[in-house]
């Protein structure tokens, strides 16, 4: 049996012709404009949400899943709707937790060879599925207002440093992104400060205050509330 990884990499091994290779990738064209606009049009009437991130791994009895949750909750009862990759794990809980809470829960599916399906607490007219990553991470970052990544693995630090490369650049606004879990994050953070910073110089003092790292799902409240308040700004009331 072929394994997923090796039949792709066959694929992209065969000899196409160039003729072959333009009209293919031409018609990719119309399939990443067809992603875009749905997902414009349906994401665009969402008002305020929150991005949250985290691992598709994560079972419902473990620790991060129940914060999780508990973060959602409390954001969709001050006002503020989810945003979630629409998976297992961390991404269930949020939109769990944004479902128990009467707000909005949107769910942003990818095909993927394991792992992803989309999971039971997504608003059914915000159930988006792509195939392509990158316009999907439009999506994550267009439509947010803020950033919380809780524990997880290559896709949760690809999404993390989208955002916070985004803010850094001033391409998009100075959104609050907070990190959850020291136990998870603190590591990083150490690496960031003491290889990046102080090491090699490819960051700035400045660029560590881009996002910060909480162990209470309170706090996450408390710093979106802030940047709301600061810069005049309402949720889904």
């Amino acid at each position: 049996m072929i394994r997923y990884e090796d039949k792709k990499i066959r694929e992209k091994l065969k000899m196409r012709t160039w003729n072959e290779i333009k009209t293919n990738d031409s018609w990719a064209i119309f399939k990443i404009m067809s992603e875009f606009v749905e997902g414009y049009e349906k994401l665009s009437r969402i008002g305020p949400c929150i991005s949250i991130f985290g691992s598709a791994r994560m079972k419902p009895d473990e620790k991060y899943y129940g914060i999780a949750e508990n973060i959602a909750y409390k954001l969709t009862k001050r006002g503020y709707g989810v945003i979630t990759g629409g998976g297992p794990g961390i991404m269930e809980a949020a939109n769990k937790g944004a479902q128990r809470g009467g707000g909005v829960s949107v769910g942003l599916n990818i095909e993927l060879p394991h792992e992803q399906k989309d999971n039971p607490y997504i608003d059914q007219d915000k159930n988006l599925d792509f195939d392509y990553f990158f316009v999907r991470k439009v999506m994550f970052v267009k439509y947010a207002q803020a950033f919380v990544a809780l524990p997880g693995g290559f896709g949760t630090l690809d999404e993390l440093f989208e955002a916070i490369t985004l803010i850094q650049t001033h391409k998009i606004g100075n959104f609050p992104i907070i990190l959850i879990g020291n136990e998870f994050w603190g590591g990083l953070l150490d690496w960031i400060k003491s290889t990046m910073l102080e090491k090699f110089h490819t960051v700035n003092s400045a660029d560590l205050e881009l996002f910060s790292i909480v162990d209470d799902p309170d706090e996450v409240v408390q710093v979106i509330d802030a940047f709301y308040k600061k810069h005049h700004l309402r949720p889904n009331f």
